[in-house]
């Protein structure tokens, strides 16, 4: 595709999105009398009604019945693949593997967001260590596992050559062998799993330190007039008068680790017994064109994201409701 090709294209959607914003100025402004705001909302409504179907409902509905089906065959097999995700002793490491995963991630990227919240807060250098933390956000998932791939990377302890991988260099330090860490089962998996907590580690703490300091100051003083202090007065004021924000980050880490596809295809590509189910999805799909089988992965995943969104929905209305 040429450069001019891309333009086109480019200038056909701007024109396209340009009529239908026109067209919906036009049907709202010309809505008179009683249903003048309902017109105007269902003028409003329609496109992104329209978006949602075209753009969510109906591949979730394909892919629904695409798990149902034989890859080869095209022809309805019910749930076996389904069955096939929960019985099949390799596609069974990859849930123990998304279990490990969902469990570990987001409770401890979490608690060290949430403990360098608190050190840091009202510190003469707290916007320098907020800044220090946060900045593996601004990198991507695949640009963070290959730094990490380089501080895994390991060389045969032959002749005396230097390690480029740093925890490969600490171990020649102290005296020990080199390991290569990526094929050591199951601990590659946490290993995968650190550099995941090293970037959601800095929103962690962006939003919980937001919220520790919108806790009232007269409700600390009053805890401190009291004799409460340190770690009581984290554990009776802090963090219950945060504990919105922790569930808001917690599910959102949750649902973010679920669909972690970047760092295990960059760091493993899957292998070594590291494989998730984001990956395997890819891998069934496109890599092995089982389609029915990456639909089942795919519909699994889902289903798996939509209990922790209904909670945190809830959990919203509720600290709302207070």
């Amino acid at each position: 595709m040429t450069l001019l090709d891309k333009l086109l294209q480019l200038l056909v959607a701007a024109a396209v999105f340009a009529a239908v914003l026109g067209a919906v100025l036009l049907v709202a402004g010309r809505a008179k009398g009683r249903r003048t705001d309902v017109v105007a909302g269902i003028a409003f409504a329609t496109p992104a009604l329209l978006l949602l179907l075209v753009g969510l409902l109906y591949p979730a509905g394909r892919t629904a019945v695409q798990s149902l089906l034989d890859a080869r065959s095209a022809g309805f097999i019910g749930l076996d693949n389904y069955v096939r995700i929960f019985t099949q002793p390799d596609l069974l490491v990859v849930l123990r593997n998304t279990v490990l995963w969902v469990v570990v991630t987001p409770i401890l990227a979490t608690a060290i967001g949430l403990v360098y919240a608190v050190l840091v807060d009202r510190t003469r250098f707290e916007s320098f260590a907020k800044a220090l933390i946060f900045l593996p956000m601004a990198i991507s998932f695949v640009g963070a596992s290959i730094i990490w791939k380089f501080v895994y990377e390991y060389r045969p302890n032959q002749q005396n050559i230097q390690q480029t991988g740093l925890v490969n260099q600490f171990l020649v330090w102290l005296g020990f062998e080199p390991v290569n860490l990526i094929l050591q089962q199951p601990w590659n998996n946490l290993l995968l799993i650190v550099v995941m907590i090293w970037i959601q580690a800095g929103f962690a703490m962006t939003v919980l330190s937001a919220a520790i300091n919108a806790i009232p100051s007269d409700i600390v003083e009053a805890a401190r007039l009291d004799g409460v202090g340190g770690v009581r007065l984290f554990w009776y004021i802090t963090l219950p008068s945060i504990r919105p924000a922790v569930v808001v980050v917690v599910t959102a880490i949750s649902i973010a680790v679920l669909k972690v596809f970047d760092i295990v295809r960059t760091m493993t590509g899957g292998q070594f017994g590291t494989s998730v189910v984001a990956n395997e999805f890819y891998v069934q799909s496109f890599r092995l064109s089982d389609l029915g089988m990456g639909s089942a992965l795919a519909m699994l995943l889902f289903l798996l994201v939509v209990p922790i969104v209904i909670y945190n929905v809830r959990q919203i209305r509720k600290a709302d409701a207070r």
